[in-house]
């Protein structure tokens, strides 16, 4: 294990202007586990609009890509480059928030593979992500 615990995170999470801009924050951290629950609100730089107003696709794959990103952060000491990132949108997603559960598939020493779920307020998944991340802080 590291020291990269809560406060690193949300420190980190902060100082991007996209994650600052869409309010992600963080509801749950489990370094021990590799699993990691952040929470988007439904804000008019996520909106895509219509009515009732919905999620924007490109602020989800931000979402999850994020999530990704911090539950390999938790392992690695450090946010990471993604390789690669795959979303499946499965319904859309209204507000007013959404749920990204991220959990650390593999963590090795170059590569890590992490598996994200995105729900919305009453636990109907939305959306399924599978990212690819460096494990080299940078």
């Amino acid at each position: 294990m590291n020291d990269y615990g809560l406060e690193q995170l949300r420190a980190d999470l902060a100082r991007s202007p996209a994650i600052a801009a869409h309010q992600i924050e963080v509801v749950s951290f489990d370094e021990a586990r590799g699993e990691l629950t952040l929470r988007m609100p439904l804000t008019t730089v996520a909106e895509r609009g219509g009515d009732p107003p919905m999620f924007h696709g490109g602020s989800i794959s931000l979402f999850v890509d994020v999530a990704g990103d911090f539950a390999v952060a938790m392992a690695v000491g450090g946010g990471v480059p993604t390789m690669n990132l795959r979303v499946d949108y499965l319904r859309p997603a209204f507000g007013p928030a959404l749920i990204a559960v991220a959990r650390a598939r593999r963590i090795g020493r170059s590569v890590a593979v992490v598996d994200i779920d995105v729900l919305d307020m009453q636990d109907r998944l939305c959306s399924v992500g599978r990212g690819t991340y460096s494990t080299q802080i940078g």
